[in-house]
This record gives C-alpha cells, sequence and structure tokens, in this order.
C-alpha cells in the first residue's frame, strides 16, 4: 500500500447531499471503491451545514480558506473554525497531512460533470489533463476575479472541484450519484497510475478560462428587471456570440452579449445557478483555450507525488 494520502472533501456546502451519501455508503460498504493502494481520507467538509442542508451557516465554507483566515485567532465563524480544524489537520503539514485534495460539489447549472482549477499551479494542471485525458470531462480555469477567493483546494499543493448538475439543491438525484461515484472511481485510479509511473498525459489540454461574471440586470434598488433567456437557459458550455441573448424581461426586451465588454465568442457556465444568487452572479463568462500540455506540469506533479 502506498503512503500516499488523498483527501476527499464532500458537504463543503451542505445542501448539496448527493456526495455526501456516496461518502456514506463508501463507509458503510468499504468494497464499494477500490482505493488502488492509496491512503484515502473522505471526509464531510461542513457537516452541521449538511445535516441542517443550509449551503452554509455563517459564512461560506469554499470562502474561508484564505491565509487571513486560516492564519489567525481573531476569526470564531463557525465554517472558519472548520476550515482551521481541516487545514491543520490534512493539510500540506498537518497531523494528517495530504498533498491532494477533490472537493464534490453539486450545481443547480447544466453543467455536466466538470472540473474546475484554480490558477495555473501546475501540478493542477497535471492532475486535471489526466482526467480530462480519461473521461473528456470540461476544464473550467477559474483566475482573475479577487472578488472570491479562498477556495478550500487553493489552500493544498494540488487539487480541484469536481461540480456535478443539474439538480436541485437537498436533492438525492440517481444521475448525480452515479456520476459522483465514476469520477471518484476515475480519480483515484489516474492518481494511482501516477505513483506507479504508467499515467498517460495527453498532447493537450482544453480549458475554459474565465473571463468575468456578470449579474442580472437591476433597478434601482437592486431588484433584478429580467431573467435568463430562454435561448441561454440550460446551454452552459455553449459558445455564444455578440447578438446572443442573455437576459429578457416581460416587455419582451432584451439584453445582449454586445451589450457587455466581451470577446467576440465566450462560452457561459454556471448559467443561473441558485446558490450564486447572494453573490450576485447570473452566470461566468469564459473563452475556450486549447494548451499545448506543459512537461512542467508533470515534473511539478510527479515531485509532489514522489
Amino acid at each position: 500500500m502506498s503512503n500516499f494520502q488523498v483527501l476527499l472533501v464532500a458537504g463543503t456546502h451542505g445542501n448539496e447531499i448527493n456526495a455526501p451519501w456516496v461518502f456514506d455508503q463508501w463507509e458503510q460498504n468499504p468494497d464499494l471503491l477500490d482505493r488502488h493502494g492509496l491512503q484515502v481520507i473522505p471526509v464531510i467538509g461542513n457537516p452541521i451545514a449538511l445535516e441542517k442542508c443550509q449551503r452554509y451557516l455563517q459564512r461560506d465554507l469554499n470562502r474561508s480558506f484564505t491565509p487571513e483566515f486560516l492564519n489567525s485567532s481573531k476569526f470564531t465563524d463557525l465554517e472558519i473554525s472548520r476550515a482551521k480544524y481541516l487545514f491543520e489537520l490534512f493539510g500540506p503539514k498537518g497531523k494528517s497531512s495530504s498533498q491532494i485534495v477533490i472537493d464534490f460539489h453539486s450545481t443547480t447549472s447544466c453543467m455536466g460533470t466538470s472540473l474546475v482549477i484554480y490558477g495555473r499551479r501546475p501540478a493542477d494542471l497535471a492532475l486535471a489533463s489526466l482526467i480530462q485525458n480519461r473521461i473528456g470531462l470540461p476544464v473550467y480555469l477559474y483566475e482573475g476575479d479577487s472578488s472570491q477567493k479562498g477556495f478550500l483546494v487553493e489552500a493544498w499543493p494540488c487539487g480541484f472541484v469536481v461540480e456535478i448538475g443539474p439538480v436541485p439543491q437537498g436533492t438525492l438525484n440517481s444521475r448525480i450519484i452515479k456520476q459522483t461515484f465514476l469520477t471518484l472511481k476515475i480519480c483515484l485510479e489516474e492518481i494511482s497510475k501516477s505513483i506507479t509511473g504508467k499515467s498517460c498525459f495527453p498532447e493537450n489540454l482544453i480549458v475554459h478560462r474565465h473571463l468575468k461574471s456578470i449579474d442580472f440586470p437591476r433597478d434601482f434598488s437592486g431588484k433584478p428587471i429580467a431573467f435568463i433567456h430562454g435561448d441561454l437557459e440550460g446551454r452552459d458550455w455553449k459558445t455564444i456570440t455578440q447578438e446572443s441573448p442573455l437576459f429578457e424581461d416581460l416587455k419582451g426586451e432584451i439584453v445582449r452579449l454586445s451589450d457587455y465588454s466581451c470577446q467576440d465568442e465566450v462560452v457561459p457556465v454556471f448559467v443561473n445557478e441558485a446558490a450564486y444568487t447572494e453573490k450576485n452572479i447570473a452566470m461566468s463568462l469564459t473563452k475556450r483555450e486549447v494548451w499545448t500540455f506543459d512537461e512542467n506540469w508533470k515534473d511539478a506533479f510527479y515531485e509532489l507525488i514522489s
């Protein structure tokens, strides 16, 4: 058995219940999933919020892993305390240290199964390349938005988020459960193959690079005055152009992509995500790019797991 430990997190948001359900079934039936010789630690991110089926209690746990929060004793919020606990126990220098973390989420948006990576850390890009090469998952590269930070996986040397949808919050769904289980299985297989030197890295990595997040049109009081246009609703990952409609009101007036400062063609993701209403995000706009696989990514990944 390898001494290399992988941290698996579910229930970072307490109303995303499918991955925690998979973890619970796995705990009760250890033979459900082959660990491939890895030391695997499945953990519920926010167990109290999960018990109450709430996204969080005091603040978003998945925005609570900033160095400011992790390195200070002055913050007493439940989620910050939980972030510190997880990091101190399972972080790269923790008592039960892990170098790789995979954080399983679900979404109300039509994202299918996708990976989210934060920034351009070489080890993240290498691992995402392995998973994309194996099962073709789209990769959302989130960067350049200072208003959103403190994501769990950023606190570990390597990791990504798995997003699976659409599914209503607080609802178990057979398709989401099966996709979560399959993706978890593939991730463990690919990490194990890397440790034994059997990985097959691709020539390219396809990423959808974050450009900006946009809000619903609002009136002077802050209330939305339009909704997602029917041509866009449920069409995450589909390329749109300047004349494509984004929003519409009951008078039939349309807001198009050309009303925003954007490139000629963009790809919307997290369209109408329910949890992002509080963050004033109606969707995020990305650009599809094909990157040549960089050997430095592989070197950084192998250095991490050796």
